[in-house]
């Protein structure tokens, strides 16, 4: 496969697993990784999981075996960029990854994954027309919304539509980086600025140099990285770690946080000066139940691009299957309908979606919660304070999802991180049961 690559142009670099894959990027990172699933002491789906929780978008290639549906289905779970069967044919092979790099380090097909604004419904028009006004322009942009509504695809749709369309567009999730890499991974560093630190490494800003940088959930990073963040966006330049000179940076900085930014500011996890440097132009996105009159051409034009990367041909979703979407709440917003939408696509054998091709537990969540019963209630005592009844609405609804962290996350309207933080601190102080 490395031979094959290079004879096409590409400068390879080979692991003999996934430790050492993950090793290679801590040092240097790529513009793609191509890895099989079946390999010692990391498989493929484990390394690809590592990837999404550290390097956010970066472009994964997976190969797997023929035939094999639920391999196939975890890796879209997974979001891997692109997969492949074996034995792979490099007819097959070129154009996929072709494609894959055509955006350097964006992933491939970005409007797939959540394009929110499809729609004739006054707040997908609001959407489009204040990407449109505020793309040309050099300003910073705070983008808010639930976890699923496409803050991340917003960002792409700006860097797209802005002069710095033909450079870099660099995702990265605050939320998934260790507090020790934050700044590393931002800023760089030199050779033995820190333990591990075997060589100089580019961070972020160089990456994305000429072009648009998104810091998805800001609210996640640490205070003294905020505060270094903020001086690079005042002076455009940086320091690496470990160094003694500046850089010069050119970057479009925009953030997106599914908290609202104020209540972050209010709870001192997001500097009201960063804040204020970030919010230029301040851009919500709604929740998808509130503008269900777009479902029917979101969903046919996520089936459009499904069919195209699945090679599938299904045109039509049966009347039973939209009359499910439009009584369903959708708390994973239009990321769900599109994962949805994705399974239903790959078992689908015939022309149009039926009920049978949807999971069984489909449609459980209400569009509006039923009258409170006692298990609905959370009993805060008379004269206790806001971080105890923040402690018992978590535990409260930590065990109504039955333990799953990310569906109390998104629940409760907090990222994964900051869930973990406090269950830890609630284990710490004995306070967990």
């Amino acid at each position: 496969m490395a031979e094959l690559l290079h004879a096409w142009g590409y400068a390879v670099d080979t692991a003999a697993d996934g430790v050492e894959a993950l090793e290679y990027l801590n040092r240097s990172l790529p513009r793609a990784v191509l890895t099989d699933i079946r390999m010692p002491r990391m498989d493929g789906l484990q390394l690809l999981e590592r990837i999404r929780q550290r390097y956010g978008s970066l472009p994964v290639l997976v190969l797997t075996g023929q035939g094999s549906k639920e391999a196939v289905i975890e890796c879209l779970r997974l979001r891997a960029s692109d997969y492949i069967e074996k034995p792979i044919r490099g007819e097959e092979l070129k154009p996929r990854l072709a494609d894959l790099l055509r955006t350097g380090t964006e992933e491939a097909e970005p409007d797939v994954d959540v394009p929110g604004f499809v729609g004739t419904s006054a707040m997908a028009q609001q959407v489009r027309t204040l990407v449109q006004q505020v793309a040309p322009t050099t300003a910073s942009v705070l983008i808010t919304g639930e976890s699923g509504t496409g803050k991340e695809v917003v960002a792409r749709l700006i860097h797209a539509q802005s002069p710095r369309r033909d450079r870099t567009f660099l995702a990265i999730n605050c939320s998934a980086i260790p507090e020790s890499l934050m700044e590393s991974e931002i800023f760089g560093h030199e050779k033995g600025a820190f333990t591990g630190a075997l060589e100089r490494r580019a961070g972020c800003f160089e990456l994305a140099e000429g072009g648009t940088l998104l810091l998805d959930e800001i609210g996640e990073m640490p205070l003294a990285t905020q505060a270094k963040l903020l001086r690079v966006l005042e002076d455009r330049r940086l320091r690496r770690l470990g160094s003694k000179q500046e850089i010069a940076v050119n970057v479009r900085v925009l953030a997106a946080t599914n908290r609202p930014p104020a209540e972050a500011v209010e709870a001192g996890q997001l500097r009201g000066d960063l804040y204020y440097r970030l919010n230029v132009f301040h851009l919500h996105l709604p929740p998808l139940r509130e503008h269900k009159e777009d479902m029917p051409a979101l969903a046919a034009a996520l089936l459009r691009q499904l069919n195209q990367r699945h090679g599938r041909a299904v045109v039509e979703i049966a009347p039973e299957v939209l009359r499910q979407f439009a009584a369903y709440s959708w708390p994973g917003n239009v990321r769900e309908l599109r994962n949805t939408l994705e399974r239903a696509v790959i078992l689908a054998m015939g022309p149009r979606l039926e009920p049978q091709h949807l999971a069984e537990d489909f449609g459980t969540a209400p569009t509006a919660a039923p009258s409170p019963t006692g298990d609905d209630i959370v009993p805060v005592p008379l004269g206790a304070t806001v971080d105890e009844g923040e402690r018992l609405l978590i535990l409260k609804t930590l065990a109504r999802e039955r333990n799953n962290k990310t569906r109390t996350a998104e629940r409760l309207g907090i990222s994964l991180k900051t869930l973990q933080n406090k269950l830890k601190e609630y284990t710490a102080k004995g306070l967990a049961g």
